[in-house]
């Protein structure tokens, strides 16, 4: 198990994390989402052992991990981090850089090794070109590929996929998740990119204001988002009082409403009038205004002119479980 316990960080007496608790399994596999600034970068860091904490723990079994203070080589050895600026050598190729930690000793395990990698990473065909002209995506996939070759216990990524194309993105993070479950590796992976999180990881920790302001499985926390800070890290959403919503009820708590529930009709619902619409390929992301200059965002199939004025609806299905949510708070 790795345990994080009572993490505190300042930065330039900044205030970064405080008081952080998280108890991740072996083999689990987690991300930990939030804004930009919000402490996952560090986090990360703090937990791979390359910032000496002020206050709590960090722990791999009964085995602690310490920062540079303790440590002449930053970093715990079963772990391996992989960070936004990658640290590959760019004057060797990548072939050389994926096996730089492998056993010279057992030439043919090597070469299977790095074929395999390569193949995962999807890049047999550049084995023999050096790093250094490399685009930025291609960089990255040859550090993820690197820090697999050398089989850590747990795997810390931030923001992994963040630098590579969209048409390779999907397939690579397939390889990846895969690899690392078929392996037993435990990962940590910090991400803004919810189809990082959605399909991968076995639980969401998500920051904010320094500390986990909610925690749970990924699409417990995407059914039943507790803020909608929460719920924008998964998608376009927004908070609407239930008399707003249905205008025989009684009270004026607010629930979240992702764009994508909200259904059109032509005569009945909360008249909304078309301020913007954006193509976004299988439907459009529209930008209403309620009577009362409230902005809704909501999903159309079609696209709509400006100005014109259209009933939005959710149905009571929806209604009835974010308010098992809210009242669960």
């Amino acid at each position: 198990m790795l345990r994080i316990e009572n993490v505190s960080f300042t930065y330039d007496k900044d205030a970064i994390l405080e008081d952080i608790n998280l108890r991740i399994q072996r083999r689990e596999h987690v991300a930990i989402i939030g804004e930009s600034g919000c402490g996952k970068s560090t986090l990360l860091k703090i937990i791979y052992g390359l910032m000496d904490l002020e206050q709590g723990g960090i722990f791999w079994e009964d085995e602690a991990v310490l920062g540079p203070a303790f440590n002449l080589v930053p970093g715990a050895s079963f772990m391996k981090y992989l960070s936004q600026d990658f640290d590959l050598m760019p004057f060797i190729t990548v072939s050389e850089n994926i096996s730089q930690y492998l056993s010279v000793f057992y030439p043919k395990e090597l070469e299977e090794r790095t074929h395999e990698l390569l193949e995962m990473i999807e890049m047999t065909e550049f084995a023999d070109k050096k790093v250094k002209n490399l685009s930025g995506g291609q960089q990255q996939r040859v550090a993820l590929a690197r820090v697999l070759a050398q089989k850590p216990e747990v795997l810390l990524l931030d923001e992994p996929f963040s630098h590579i194309d969209n048409f390779l993105k999907n397939s690579l993070r397939r390889n990846i998740f895969k690899y690392l479950k078929e392996n037993g590796i435990t990962c940590v992976v910090a991400t803004h990119d919810y189809e990082d999180v959605l399909p991968f990881t076995d639980r969401v920790f998500v920051l904010k204001d320094k500390k986990v302001m909610a925690k749970g499985k990924p699409m417990d926390l995407y059914k039943n988002p507790k803020s909608l800070y929460v719920a924008s890290l998964f998608g376009e959403a927004n908070s609407i009082s239930i008399d707003v919503l249905k205008s025989y009820a009684n009270t004026k708590r607010k629930i979240i409403v992702y764009a994508h529930e909200f259904r059109i009709s032509e005569t009945s619902g909360i008249p909304t009038v078309v301020k913007t619409c954006y193509a976004m390929g299988p439907f459009y992301l529209v930008l209403g205004e309620t009577e009362d200059e409230a902005k809704l965002f909501f999903h159309s199939p079609v696209k709509l002119e400006p100005e014109k004025k259209v009933y939005l609806n959710v149905s009571l299905e929806t209604i009835n479980q974010r308010l098992q949510t809210t009242a669960s708070d």
